[in-house]
């Protein structure tokens, strides 16, 4: 370390550090990023600091890069920082190098009062990834830190605890259909008053008060925002009432069919809505033209038994990571 020193960010690293990530990251599956995709992921975020930004820098040639975030409105943001990435260049993959890196990053949320790091899907900053085996399938986002990667074990030497595991999950739609066994409770469920469509506001009604009652306030914007913008969601409805959500149906420009989540409210749980409102996605999405659906879930989440009913695999594994901070 006697020939290498720690940088706080500056623009004058941009193109250099670039160039790191498409040697470095993209080996641990991470998408190449461009100049205009590093600024929209870095440094024209919202939630970036600078001054939790930082190079390893030899002879002023960047080495290492590593990044972490922090906002107050952010989930458990008001006690904690999170870790974005932590690259290093090939040949300087070391420990002490990570150390280096992190024990900055940690000292810059000490110096905002926060008392936890934490490495997690909350993350506003939404580094892509490439699905393993695929030609060139991409997922939106990494849930924490990939399990196969160095900086999984090296995290645990720091006294990170390894929280929890999400399962990235991954099918081609080409070949979906839906099974017997499904439209079989969808026949059901018609019997008790439900139907699982594309949300019409002509048609349907309370879909903001089902959307407040799931307790999730990322979908409830997103979803809301979609319906008013006429994107497609699928929804179940009880007579013209919205009992439930899955979508939006959107092709991404890569190909991937997108998706925020799905969800049923509490007073018509217990119908099977869940299972017939994710096969019906797949089917909406598979007939918009999307060659496949990536997702990820909690390796303890029911839901993971829908996917693998309706053919998702699970291709890697993600770390949810926290660390206690002594002030």
């Amino acid at each position: 370390m006697d020939h290498l020193k720690v940088a706080t960010w500056d623009e004058r690293y941009a193109d250099a550090v670039v160039a790191l990530w498409n040697a470095s990251a993209v080996r641990d599956g991470y998408k190449e990023l461009t100049s205009a995709s590093f600024a929209e992921t870095f440094t024209s975020n919202p939630y970036f600091d600078a001054a939790c930004t930082f190079v390893l820098l030899e002879d002023g040639e960047p080495k290492g890069f590593a990044c972490g975030c922090k906002g107050a409105d952010l989930p458990i943001g008001d006690v904690a920082g999170y870790v974005t990435c932590i690259v290093l260049a090939e040949g300087f993959g070391s420990d002490a190098n990570r150390a280096v890196l992190l024990e900055a990053i940690e000292a810059r949320f000490r110096a905002l009062g926060k008392r936890q790091s934490e490495v997690l899907f909350f993350n506003p900053m939404k580094l892509p990834w490439y699905i393993p085996g695929t030609p060139d399938h991409e997922h939106n986002n990494a849930p924490g830190v990939p399990v196969d990667a160095a900086l999984y074990p090296f995290l645990l030497d720091q006294g990170y605890a390894d929280r929890a595991r999400q399962c990235a999950m991954y099918r081609t739609l080409a070949d979906f259909e839906i099974p017997e066994d499904i439209r079989a409770k969808e026949a059901k469920a018609a019997e008790a008053g439900y139907r699982v469509e594309l949300y019409d506001p002509a048609r349907h009604t309370g879909l903001e008060r089902m959307l407040a009652g799931l307790g999730n306030p990322a979908w409830e914007r997103e979803i809301a925002a979609c319906a008013a913008e006429g994107v497609p969601v699928v929804i179940a409805a009880h007579g013209a009432e919205a009992a439930g959500f899955a979508g939006p149906v959107v092709r991404q420009d890569n190909g991937r069919g997108y998706f925020a989540g799905i969800g049923v409210h509490p007073d018509h749980e217990g119908r099977g809505l869940g299972s017939i409102l994710f096969f019906k996605l797949c089917e909406a999405l598979r007939d918009v033209g999307a060659d496949y659906m990536s997702l990820f879930t909690g390796s303890n989440n029911p839901a993971i038994r829908i996917y693998e009913k309706a053919g998702f695999n699970t291709v890697r594994q993600f770390a949810i990571m926290r660390k206690e901070l002594t002030q």
